[in-house]
């Protein structure tokens, strides 16, 4: 039963089973899970964040060991927290959904410095997710600097 669970929660509902694009299948997973939280108050949300990435690690680190090899593709976990970290206090309307999942997927995928450092240097639970939540802070800053430049220029997002 407990692997069941393991396998259930880190593959994000059997999502990151399907045979193309796992992580991008498993950030989708976090798009409802984001929304969920996104009427939280700050204070909520910073710890269902904090509880969130105790968790993932844990599962991640577990599944890693029964589905075997470094990081196995099938795992999500670490998408959908990297999702909801991204999304953290960023108004979830249409476009900044879209927005937040490009940008997310963009440092996910690309990991620059020091997204592959972490991402090779720490290995297990905490490393499967450390570079997501990372990726995530990359996209959540990145996403503010877009709405703050199209609110200078006019626009709203």
């Amino acid at each position: 039963m407990k692997k069941e669970i393991i396998k259930f929660l880190a593959t994000g509902a059997y999502s990151g089973l399907l045979p193309k694009m796992p992580g991008t299948f498993g950030t989708v997973v976090g798009i409802p899970v984001a929304y969920i939280f996104s009427g939280f108050t700050p204070a909520a949300g910073g710890a269902v964040l904090i509880l969130g990435f105790i968790v993932s690690s844990y599962v991640a680190g577990e599944a890693e060991k029964l589905l075997g090899g470094k990081d196995p593709s099938s795992v999500v976990i670490d998408e959908i927290l990297g999702y909801m970290v991204a999304a953290y206090l960023i108004p979830l309307t249409a476009i900044n959904i879209i927005l937040i999942f490009l940008l997310f997927r963009f440092f996910d995928i690309l990991k620059p410095f020091p997204i592959g450092l972490l991402d090779r240097k720490i290995h297990g639970g905490k490393g499967i997710v450390l570079d997501d939540v990372i990726a995530g802070i990359f996209a959540n800053i990145s996403v503010r600097i877009i709405i703050y430049i199209a609110a200078v220029y006019g626009g709203k997002i």
